[in-house]
């Protein structure tokens, strides 16, 4: 334990750039981490418990240690809980502290503000037990506070790209093996711009848990056809081969993930050849997987995304995260961006009535801890 000593610790948000809904099913995911963060002040108390405050929100919470297992339906609170139960559960020393949480990751914005909080929240722990926390496991013990405590059947894409960013580069990142190459982002006259549709989502509450139990339920009638471990597996010949043992439903399902883990391979090769035209319509053909094979977006991220892919300065936009709103992320001439911010956005309210919003954001290292 460290004292009286105090800490600021950061984990970041993160866009995915393309690989949506395959992370579950051993896909390849092309994440990277955002300058937007959950910055997280903590220092002991001598207590058995966390005090927690947000500057963002009035509430002020206590988890006591003796009762982590019951906060599970708190309505602000439950992931810090479940990242403390998680943490004391592997063996770390869970030291009592007091804990101000600051979120710039907005909510419901497919951003993953849940993995940034998961994330930045054990590595808080750490750093007051005098830990050099792994990132590596902090993403794992976050996916599991998502999972078993919180109630996301999520895969590892969010916590691991919050804890393991790096600064310029995205993440290739294997899911089945949670294995990661960095892939230098360099995108030439072209910049990513994030444009919220203003529908906040809940996982929790949508039907994300319901696709991952589809995804389960193909894999189960394809492992009688072909030695596969996880969706992932299927190529695309051998989709078609056996795509007539699966009902309608689950076709259309399986058939995203297949040609979605497709798109990831050809969206590194077009990254490292600078073929930003390419990348771009990777980018537009995931988003109509997405809305009609996958059905995860919506009349309103359909519409922004559309009215970006009609932009003249736009290559290709797509809906990022785990859909049912959020955000879409683009690629936009760097010259252009106020430009084509303005236009789509003003073309979305008409369409819809809603207001998007552009988020500034740069490419950013995950974790940081500094002593205070």
């Amino acid at each position: 334990m460290n004292g009286s000593q105090e800490f600021l610790v950061t984990a970041a948000g993160r866009v995915n750039l393309i690989g949506e809904h395959i992370d579950y099913c051993g896909g390849k995911v092309l994440p990277a981490a955002l300058s937007l963060k959950n910055a997280v002040r903590v220092r002991p108390n001598g207590e058995n418990c966390i005090r927690l405050s947000w500057t963002t929100l009035e509430e002020k919470v206590t988890l006591d240690f003796s009762r982590l297992e019951e906060y599970r339906s708190l309505r602000y609170g439950n992931y810090q809980a479940g990242c403390a139960l998680l943490w004391r559960q592997a063996g770390h020393a869970l030291v009592g502290c007091d804990m101000v949480q600051d979120c710039s990751v907005p909510f419901g914005s497919g951003l993953s503000s849940s993995a940034a909080i998961e994330v930045s929240t054990l590595a808080a722990l750490a750093a007051l037990a005098g830990e050099q926390a792994d990132p590596v496991e902090l993403a794992l013990l976050a996916q599991r506070a998502e999972r078993e405590y919180a109630g996301v059947n999520c895969g590892i894409m969010d916590q691991y790209a919050s804890a393991c960013g790096k600064k310029g580069y995205a993440m290739l990142l294997d899911c089945k093996n949670v294995t990661c190459e960095y892939v230098p982002l360099e995108l030439g006259a072209y910049t990513l711009v994030l444009l919220d549709c203003n529908k906040p989502h809940s996982l929790a509450g949508s039907k994300y848990n319901e696709r991952r139990q589809e995804t389960e339920d193909a894999l189960a009638i394809l492992k009688k056809k072909l030695p596969v471990e996880c969706l992932a597996d299927l190529s695309p010949a051998d989709f078609e081969r056996v795509k007539e043992a699966l009902p309608p439903l689950l076709q259309r399902r399986t058939a995203h993930v297949v040609y979605e883990c497709d798109r990831v391979t050809q969206a590194v090769e077009a990254m490292r050849a600078g073929d930003i035209a390419r990348l771009g319509r990777l980018l537009n053909a995931s988003h109509k997987s997405l809305s009609e094979l996958y059905e995860t977006t919506g009349a309103e991220p359909d519409a922004l995304a559309a009215a970006a892919q009609r932009h003249p300065a736009c290559a290709g936009s797509r809906l990022t995260g785990g859909g049912f709103g959020g955000c879409t992320v683009s690629l936009v001439r760097a010259d252009s961006v106020a430009r084509f911010c303005e236009d789509v956005c003003e073309e979305y309210r008409q369409k819809t009535g809603l207001s998007a919003k552009a988020y500034a954001a740069e490419i950013d290292d995950g974790i940081t801890v500094r002593a205070l």
